[in-house]
């Protein structure tokens, strides 16, 4: 089984403006030939799957591992995000604290600070150029109750020992040095998050696995999980460890329609903007930036001097169905893009010249996790809520041990082994869905028209994960 490059795949450079980037002919490598028996069978070739590859080929190069994946490596959200690599987890701290009792948040929090490092560690190490720009995150305040949020964001850090070096409160002149954005009222700071090109990361990491040994398999459709084996349209591949690693895309899999809820975020990518325009804009150190609505917006100066920006809102659709069609939302993009006309009114007249989105992985309870059925060889990670770049990586490490059986601090983190409920039936799961996006967009308007924090807004708190 060696790694064979066939003829290129459909219009891939569709996918995102980053694959639109990668360099020279974006080819599909050869699918499964018949069956194979393996160590360990890796069903994903996106972030989670490949960096648990990486790990497990370093920790024993004698181990035989394939990688299954439907379409190409990156395919998914891992080429198509919004490149942060952060520290963020999509379970809050004070969660942490209550599901898996004190001392959980501070744990996770530091183990992703960390896990920050080890992808910057990562890239140095194997040569990777994937535009790793270590310039922080600015979340701003634009109303008086993200000013207050803002401001009980920093109190509770500092309960939980994370100090000024880790967090910071900006006054607004802070915050507009780094971000010129309007109404800004003040802000957050951290420098635990790094702006990135998550397609040259991903496709990086995929000839990397293979130079040590890993096989990967495109083309090919898994058809079902069990304990020792893979069925595909190719052929079955028996091993005693299974991953699955198939975040946005886990309802597709028999048995898993309700364990993992593929909900769209929308992006769209400006032209590369003039020094006069950064001027007006700021951004000056590639900082990521945000700000503390409901409805999430996220967004990035990119290496070549565009602003790649997206948010939520699009609905999830019925029957947790992924098709290529919804990657392009008309009436959501023109929203995505009046949030950003409204940050930064400078870009009104500016051309959108890529526009793209895809499914993101969510647990019933917004919990991410990872984690192992010793008995039965299969192992996951998923539910990472859009915050998977570096969480992927965390997770890859973890199944290493896991999957090898060493004991690590990886290991005894609190996301490890969490069991989220199941989603509810349809129609319940595209009602209770869609009744939560819709919520978090009214939030945001009632905060704006009142000027506090509603009902609504701590309902949504609540519903995810707050």
């Amino acid at each position: 089984m060696d790694a064979d490059l066939t003829a290129p795949t459909a219009d891939h450079r569709r996918l995102s403006l980053w694959w639109d980037q990668l360099p020279g002919t974006i080819e599909r490598r050869a699918p499964l030939d018949g069956g194979v028996d393996v160590d360990v069978a890796i069903v994903g070739g996106g972030f989670t799957g490949l960096w648990t590859a990486y790990y497990l080929s370093q920790a024993d190069p004698g181990l035989r591992v394939v990688v299954l994946e439907r379409e190409t490596a990156g395919f998914g959200a891992s080429g198509r995000n919004g490149g942060w690599c952060s520290a963020l987890f999509a379970a809050s701290a004070d969660r942490l604290d209550r599901t898996c009792g004190a001392g959980a948040g501070a744990s996770m929090y530091r183990a992703m600070v960390a896990t920050v490092d080890e992808v910057e560690r990562v890239c140095a190490a194997e040569s990777i150029d994937c535009a790793f720009t270590r310039g922080g995150t600015v979340t701003l305040a634009r109303t008086p109750v993200q000013l207050q949020r803002a401001r009980h964001k920093v109190t509770a850090a500092r309960s939980r020992g994370v100090d000024e070096s880790d967090l910071r409160l900006l006054d607004a002149d802070e915050a507009c040095e780094m971000v010129r954005a309007t109404s800004v009222l003040g802000g957050v700071y951290t420098p635990h998050c790094a702006a990135l090109d998550p397609a040259r990361l991903v496709r990086s990491l995929a000839r990397l696995v293979e130079r040590r040994g890993v096989v990967i398999c495109e083309g090919t459709t898994v058809t079902a999980i069990r304990p020792g084996s893979v069925s595909t349209d190719r052929g079955t591949v028996t091993a005693p460890t299974v991953v699955r690693a198939t975040e946005g895309y886990t309802a597709g899999l028999p048995g898993e329609e309700r364990s993992v809820a593929p909900v769209y975020s929308l992006m769209l990518a400006t032209e590369p903007l003039t020094e006069d325009e950064w001027e007006h804009i700021g951004l000056a150190r590639r900082s990521t930036f945000n700000d503390l609505r409901h409805l999430i917006i996220y967004g990035q100066r990119t290496e070549d001097g565009r602003i790649a920006f997206g948010g939520r809102g699009a609905p999830y659709h019925f029957g947790s169905a992924v098709r290529p069609g919804y990657d392009r939302d008309p009436r959501i993009h023109e929203a995505v893009h009046r949030s950003l006309v409204e940050l930064f009114p400078s870009l009104a007249g500016v051309r959108v010249t890529h526009r793209w989105g895809g499914p993101i992985g969510v647990h019933r309870d917004w919990f991410p996790s990872v984690g192992i059925d010793r008995a039965a060889g299969l192992a996951w990670a998923d539910g990472f809520v859009g915050d998977g770049v570096a969480t992927a990586n965390l997770a890859g490490r973890t199944l290493r041990d896991l999957v090898l059986e060493r004991p690590s601090h990886e290991r005894d983190l609190p996301w490890v082994g969490h069991r989220s409920r199941r989603w509810e039936p349809e129609p319940l799961r595209f009602l209770g869905i869609n009744a939560g996006l819709h919520l978090g967009a009214n939030a945001d308007r009632s905060e704006e028209r009142s000027g506090r924090e509603t009902w609504r807004s701590r309902l949504i708190t609540r519903l995810t994960g707050g």
